[in-house]
């Protein structure tokens, strides 16, 4: 059995859009897969208009660990080179490359925090 925020991530879909549109709290994997075969039309729509944007979904992975889950990405979001757990050291990371600083965005997920290395100044 599924929960409804499992099917929504399934789907590709809002939390909102799948109570809005009654998936049931508890979903099956044979009634999940008869929606992906046989999306209703509200289904088909949402994804046309969501056609060349943003996922709804994004699967955050820590590099250190592998720790994955599945979040709302935010509309600040950079693209991360890494992603780590709370709980690791940065030192965990990979090593900053020659000419770049390291930027922090912390809780990025329920326990991760994310990495973008920029240029540095090249003072």
């Amino acid at each position: 059995m599924l929960t409804r925020r499992d099917a929504a991530i399934a789907l590709d879909i809002p939390l909102e859009m799948a109570k809005r549109h009654d998936l049931p709290a508890r979903l099956s994997e044979s009634d999940l897969q008869a929606i992906l075969s046989d999306p209703p039309a509200w289904l088909v729509q949402s994804r046309a208009n969501r056609r060349g944007k943003r996922p709804v979904w994004l699967h955050l992975t820590c590099t250190v660990c592998g720790f994955t889950e599945a979040v709302r990405p935010k509309k600040w979001w950079p693209e991360f080179d890494f992603l780590y757990c709370a709980s690791h050291p940065a030192r965990d990371l990979p090593p900053t490359g020659p000419g770049l600083v390291r930027c922090e965005y912390e809780e990025v997920g329920t326990r991760l925090n994310g990495i973008v290395d920029e240029p540095g100044d090249p003072a």
